[in-house]
């Protein structure tokens, strides 16, 4: 194999650090954009310094090739140059599938791209028993698994923080007393999210309890901190504080009993008829004074002191998503590349590889330049056309996500990053009822996840033909 392949490889796997850029990458800030906790300068700075990051100094240097798990590489044994062109094939048919999502703003899984273009190759050159076919079922179940689990960790965290602030006689006291309990889960979650799936080559040795602990310390050592911090909210003024003790479930028992005073009015004739109806009209009327009064004067003050609070929480837990992502998911996907070369240097099949600090360098670059150009597509998508998002939405939505993340890696469930965050972006939607869901977003985002693995394996079977004409 000529100076040529070498270039192209080298293109293609530049190619697709760019499209994970344009598209996985900008689920981890989507939800900052949403809910306005960064704008979307902000957000492709932060995650663009700390994808590099976590791809460049923590990525694994050794990667175990993604055909080993989805196809057998001893069908190639006889002629390794065809695994080469068919990973080649593959990393360009992922770019591909990868590039037209982002185009459209489907937030669409990187490994499931690749996965299907393997699978399509394999197929092609070694037939149906050439296949891991168990693997792929764990693939498919990932499917449901991710965004199942994820939507119903975000949507019993949001409903919980209104139970406990929003609905409480006395917010910001409620508000004071509950951060730090959430920066320490955040920050254990976080912690041991990072260590397991974002790092986890290098803590590979570690025993599970000093995972732990270390974790502890830092939820520990940051809630200590957020004390500090939350003793500077103000309470809310006592114009409003005087009329507090009227919580906003005062409103949803005004309306059950007006509908139950309208069917006894209902039910009944002459004197009592117009007695009921003068009842209701006066309750009616406090009811409208609650409303306004609760809902305008006391639940703006809240709400705006309540949703600052929680927009440096959100901006923390994508900052650490996105590190974790650049230090694992990006390495691997660029483990092909390194396969490649190794199989063009030696002629023979290899299991694992090297990968070179200057293959970690080019997916680094790769990736930011991807978010920086293309990004603002997916981004818009996750954090604008699903459902609203607030900063507290939004943290409950990358809370999750890192959760799921967590307990599958911890686990050995099959997972994915982007359908995780999607179902738990998802899951606060849902908290507001099913009119809060953009259902055709929704519709074109489960048709891009079905169709990636089928368009991945027809593109590379082209691909891969083609690659093994030129060369």
């Amino acid at each position: 194999m000529g100076i040529e392949f070498f270039i192209v490889a080298i293109l293609l796997g530049f190619y697709v650090a760019w499209n994970i850029g344009a598209n996985d990458v900008a689920n981890a800030m989507g939800t900052s954009v949403g809910s306005r906790a960064l704008t979307l300068k902000q957000a492709v700075f932060i995650a663009a310094v700390l994808e590099f990051s976590g791809a460049f100094f923590l990525g694994s240097h050794v990667s175990e090739t993604i055909e080993t798990g989805i196809i057998n590489p001893e069908i190639f044994a006889a002629e390794p140059r065809l695994l080469a062109f068919g990973m080649l094939g593959s990393l360009f048919a992922a770019g591909v599938w990868l590039q037209t999502a982002s185009y459209f703003g489907w937030p669409v899984s990187t490994t499931h791209s690749i996965v299907g273009a393997v699978l399509g190759f394999g197929l092609a050159y070694g037939g149906v028993n050439a296949v891991h076919w168990g693997q792929l079922t764990s693939i498919v179940l990932s499917w449901v698994v991710s965004p199942l689990l994820s939507g119903c960790i975000a949507y019993f965290v949001f409903v919980w923080i209104r139970n406990k602030i929003y609905y409480n006689s006395n917010p910001i006291k409620a508000l004071k007393s509950t951060v730090p309990i959430l920066v320490f889960v955040v920050f254990f979650v976080l912690s041991l999210t990072l260590l397991y799936k974002g790092i986890a080559h290098i803590v590979a040795a570690m025993p599970f309890y000093y995972a732990i602990a270390g974790a502890l310390l830092c939820g520990l050592i940051a809630a200590f901190v957020s004390v500090f911090f939350v003793k500077r909210i103000r309470d809310i003024p006592r114009s409003a504080a005087q009329h507090r003790h009227l919580s906003p479930r005062v409103l949803i028992s005004f309306d059950k009993a007006l509908k139950h005073l309208e069917r006894v009015k209902n039910a009944s004739t002459g004197p009592l008829y117009r007695r009921v109806d003068t009842v209701i009209g006066e309750l009616d009327s406090i009811h409208g004074y609650a409303k306004e009064d609760l809902v305008v004067s006391v639940e703006a003050v809240t709400r705006r002191t309540v949703e600052r609070v929680f927009v440096p929480l959100q901006i923390i837990s994508a900052c650490m998503m996105a590190f974790a992502h650049g230090a694992n998911d990006v390495a691997n996907a660029i483990g092909p590349l390194a396969a490649v070369i190794d199989i063009a240097k030696t002629n023979t099949v290899v299991l694992r590889s090297y990968v070179p600090t200057w293959i970690l360098a080019l997916g680094g670059v790769g990736i930011v330049i991807g978010l920086a150009t293309w990004g603002w597509r997916v981004i818009e998508t996750v954090g604008r056309k699903i459902t609203e998002l607030t900063p507290t939405r939004g943290f409950a939505a990358e809370f999750g996500a890192a959760t799921t993340i967590l307990l599958a890696s911890r686990f050995g469930l099959p997972i994915s990053t982007t359908h995780s965050l999607i179902g738990a972006v998802l899951g606060v939607g849902l908290a507001k009822g099913i009119g809060a869901i953009n259902l055709r977003t929704l519709k074109d985002i489960v048709i891009s996840w079905i169709v990636t693995v089928p368009i991945g394996a027809i593109l590379s079977i082209i691909f891969f033909y083609l690659f093994r004409m030129i060369f």
